[in-house]
């Protein structure tokens, strides 16, 4: 008898300890207003804050944070948040030989590359650096680009980056080539790009250097990083432009559109081109700067109208 009262008031005490934490649970969630963690994105917006609140608190790390972040974030955004527009994209024509397209390629940088038709209208497939290798071996002139190009993926300008990350996983992907609803292209998006949502820039030997943040190329064109110092910038260009009133160059950019650009989007600033190659929902990250002297092809305006 005593024994069958103990095991009943020890059922009862775990039920009342339930109830407990069901309650705590409750106001916690009270606390928060369950209206708002009604939606998605409400919930994901008190978490973000609440994150934010441990960070301020030395909780957690800055940079844990801003991974934490980045991964809530990236599942809102979609391909065409960050893709490469079709213009800046660095291709391959399908006819064209290899003396005609490496100094491309050792410029550039890159390890892939879109081969595109002679319209330059459909990608056939995409070449990888590595595959050239064996033309320095064999040094046979009988060269096919089609023979080596690797398949391509195509994905819509509209797909969300969470699920494009866990298709570039799956399929073991590096790239895909963007579309529009029309199946034209419109850029192209690297498995890079959407990680970089996520853990911020990452800088490879290609990249800049942390002390560099201005990169001259040929045809009078600049790499820009948006976070440059407005003084570093006048120094470099031998402009005065106000840096009292911003202190980067991104800044003014912003200051300029009255709002924080798109990645591919241009503006036109007291004799400078500028355009945004890497961008996202919070910052600028990346700019080409051109002479406004200059057209899209590194002409001068006076070699312009000659041609």
């Amino acid at each position: 008898m005593n024994l069958v009262f103990m095991r009943i008031i020890r059922f009862v005490n775990r039920l009342l300890r339930l109830f407990f934490v069901a309650g705590r649970v409750m106001r916690f969630l009270r606390s928060f207003s369950i209206r708002a963690l009604q939606t998605t994105e409400n919930a994901k917006q008190v978490l973000i804050n609440q994150l934010h609140e441990a960070e301020k608190n030395n909780v957690i790390e800055p940079d844990t944070f801003a991974m934490i972040e980045g991964a809530l974030v990236v599942s809102d955004m979609q391909v065409r948040d960050i893709m490469i527009p079709r213009s800046d994209i660095v291709f391959i024509e399908e006819d064209a030989q290899p003396k005609e397209f490496l100094p491309k390629i050792i410029e550039s940088g890159h390890s892939r590359f879109p081969v595109f038709d002679e319209e330059h209208e459909s990608v056939l497939g995409i070449l990888l650096a590595k595959d050239l290798l064996s033309l320095a071996l064999d040094g046979s002139e009988d060269f096919l680009i089609r023979e080596i190009i690797r398949p391509v993926a195509f994905i819509p300008e509209s797909k969300r980056l969470n699920v494009l990350l866990r298709e570039f996983r799956s399929r073991r992907n590096h790239l895909a080539v963007v579309v529009d609803e029309y199946s034209n292209i419109s850029g192209l998006v690297t498995i890079e790009d959407v990680i970089e949502q996520i853990v911020g820039e990452i800088d490879d030997e290609h990249d800049f250097t942390e002390e560099d943040n201005i990169r001259r190329h040929r045809n009078n064109r600049f790499t820009v990083k948006a976070r440059t110092v407005l003084d570093e910038f006048n120094t470099y260009f031998e402009t005065e432009w106000d840096s009292d009133r911003f202190d980067t160059i991104g800044g003014l950019i912003i200051s300029q559109l009255g709002r924080l650009p798109r990645q591919g989007e241009e503006i036109d600033y007291r004799g400078f081109n500028f355009r945004v190659l890497r961008a996202d929902r919070r910052r600028i990250r990346l700019l080409r700067v051109m002479p406004a002297s200059m057209d899209k092809d590194g002409l001068s305006k006076s070699e312009e109208s000659i041609s």
